[in-house]
């Protein structure tokens, strides 16, 4: 397993931890994946059918097998930072990593739920920025979980784009 990861003491007395190790990956997984379930309630519909849209847009499709795969990224991400240097002294990167996701889900409910690109686009400049310091804020813990939050990053400017151009065309 990669040193980045745990500590690289893999006597007895540390095998004991793999087990906390285990749960911190499990409650970081599941923490990523509920934010993501919660914006999930939030679909296109009719609405989003009728817009122009700009040029580039994947089909709807392409949603959500890539939004899983950084889903599962950015939990492991988190769960390296928790599982390296616990829980006090990652408290800012994982309190980061909190915000970024709750602005994530607050992008679905303002575009789709609310169906207000404009404030949509307000959010998903905050996010990208947050998702930003999230990585400067792992990369002190670790350069391999920080490393993973940059295909994240990349998406949502490719999204900011996106939702720049629906704003636009749809005024």
């Amino acid at each position: 397993m990669p040193t980045d990861i745990v500590p690289s003491d893999t006597t007895n007395a540390n095998r004991s931890a793999w087990p906390a190790i285990a749960a911190v990956f499990a409650v970081c997984l599941l923490l990523t994946f509920g934010a993501a379930a919660i914006g999930a309630q939030f679909q296109p519909g009719p609405w989003y059918a009728q817009l122009n849209r700009p040029p580039l847009t994947p089909p709807n499709w392409i949603f959500g097998p890539v939004w899983t795969a950084l889903y599962f990224m950015m939990g492991v991400a988190a769960a390296i930072v928790w599982a390296k240097s616990g829980w006090q002294d990652a408290r800012l990167p994982l309190g980061l990593y909190c915000g970024q996701l709750a602005l994530n889900c607050l992008w679905s409910a303002l575009f789709f739920g609310m169906q207000r690109p404009g404030l949509a686009l307000v959010d998903i400049v905050i996010l990208w920025l947050a998702i930003l310091a999230t990585i400067a804020a792992f990369s002190r813990h670790s350069r391999l979980a920080a490393g993973m939050l940059v295909p994240y990053l990349a998406w949502v400017s490719f999204a900011t784009y996106l939702n720049a151009g629906f704003w636009w065309l749809n005024r």
